[in-house]
């Protein structure tokens, strides 16, 4: 039997930049996605967004990926020409009393070395935003947007040029440990069998992982916890030019303002825990989307509001906890071979995820 040099499971932009960073590193990749379209899930259903890297405590592997991953992503979009745009962003306080909190997301931010931070007062915002309202912001000039279908297009041919393969339409239900390898058991019921494997399923990978033959694996493995966040589209032109994000809330950044390359807009997303997959959004969140958005921007129309998308984040720490870091489970199962798998890749995991390829690289290699 032909044993693989290394499987990817998952062919959203995590599961493509770490194909293609393993495929220049020199690695024989084929990457397996259980839809007939990569990027389907988390990776199609996101704000598009280049994050800077305030947010995360520092030293953190979600600090350290973003702000590393940044720099890589957009020198990988120059490289290979992904449509994206260096456009900026404001953080706003929208009243006085939020200013202690402002002041110190922005020296979070300095520590992380999310670049060329700037702490504005009331008349400054206004001057780059007149439709706005706060008592102060933060301006993040090196926040940027992506089409991330592109993006992930892009990585996908970059890696076959270097002999990988992406494989739609062929599903893992179960995996296998023996001799040092990993077998994948496909839904059809055929085998593979892989030196080294990465999952990179995101809402499915803890589901995958309990399917193990080996019970100490599956001791370690967290549970994945389910946040569902819905957008509402914008029918007509609104008066921004940078990306318009309110202070951070519970276990999200607050229902923020994201224009696209087209120069659309969109808000969201808001914080909803699940049990299911579920992508519909509720038309009756309108009013609490009215009520959110008119904080920063009182000249918003509720009736130029639409629902949008929705978007499933995959958290490892339950509800009312502090938000989850970033996590790499890696297994040596032999001199040669490696099980690695990712949990908890929210946001900001597309920002991230030539980081985290190139992390996986020095594991493996």
């Amino acid at each position: 039997m032909e044993i693989l040099d290394t499987a990817i499971v998952g062919a959203g932009v995590l599961g493509l930049a770490c194909a293609y960073q393993l495929s220049r590193a020199g690695h024989k990749v084929l990457v397996l996605e259980q839809h007939s379209a990569i990027g389907t899930e988390t990776s199609a259903r996101n704000s598009e967004v280049i994050h800077a890297g305030l947010y995360y405590p520092t030293n953190s592997l979600k600090a350290r990926a973003c702000v590393k991953g940044k720099s890589m992503l957009y020198q990988f979009c120059q490289e290979y020409a992904v449509p994206h745009k260096q456009i900026g962003k404001l953080v706003v306080a929208t009243d006085k009393a939020q200013l202690p909190q402002l002041r110190a997301l922005e020296a979070q931010g300095d520590a992380n070395n999310a670049g060329g931070l700037r702490l504005l007062n009331t008349k400054e915002a206004l001057s780059m935003e007149p439709e706005l309202q706060c008592a102060g912001a933060i301006y993040s000039p090196t926040t940027g947007i992506i089409d991330s279908h592109s993006l992930m297009l892009a990585l996908e041919g970059a890696t076959e040029s270097k002999g990988g393969e992406v494989i739609l339409a062929s599903k893992v239900v179960r995996i296998e440990i023996s001799n040092g390898t990993c077998q994948l058991v496909m839904k059809d019921g055929y085998r593979l069998t892989a030196r080294n494997l990465i999952l990179t399923a995101g809402l499915h990978t803890s589901s995958l992982m309990s399917t193990v033959n080996n019970e100490v694996i599956k001791r370690e493995i967290p549970t994945t916890y389910f946040v569902k966040g819905s957008y509402f589209t914008q029918s007509s032109k609104v008066p921004f030019s940078h990306l318009i994000y309110p202070l951070p809330e519970g276990a999200g950044l607050g229902i923020h303002l994201t224009l696209d390359l087209a120069g659309g807009a969109r808000f969201g997303p808001d914080v909803e825990w699940i049990k299911t997959i579920n992508y519909q959004v509720d038309p009756s969140k309108l009013n609490t989307f009215h009520d959110n958005i008119r904080r920063y921007w009182p000249g918003i129309s509720k009736n130029t509001l639409r629902p949008g998308y929705a978007g499933i984040r995959s958290k490892i720490v339950r509800k009312g906890h502090p938000a989850g870091d970033f996590q790499i489970y890696h297994k040596s199962l032999s001199d040669k071979s490696q099980l690695v798998a990712f949990f908890g890749i929210e946001s900001p995991g597309l920002t991230s995820s030539l980081y985290l390829g190139e992390v996986i690289v020095k594991m493996i290699c």
